[in-house]
């Protein structure tokens, strides 16, 4: 599965790190604050995505092998 690159992001209580550079979020305006949040929302909701496409991709597997299979004994 491919993954989308992005500026990185890291993050601790006080300070987020976007590309190399360190900043401290108490220092940002609200509205920095905000999109922030929203590039934290939007990356937790990313990863639970493609957890959900993995699952899908594997059950979706799963009952395939198991048509397959039911076909073949039919034969």
């Amino acid at each position: 599965m491919a993954k989308n690159k992005t500026a990185p992001v890291t993050s601790n209580k006080n300070s987020v790190t976007i590309d190399d550079v360190e900043y401290d979020i108490n220092e940002m305006t609200e509205q920095q604050q905000m999109l922030l949040n929203h590039v934290a929302d939007l990356d937790r909701k990313l990863g639970a995505a493609r957890f959900n496409v993995d699952q899908l991709e594997v059950g979706r597997r799963a009952f395939f092998d198991m048509l397959k299979a039911s076909l073949s004994v039919e034969e």
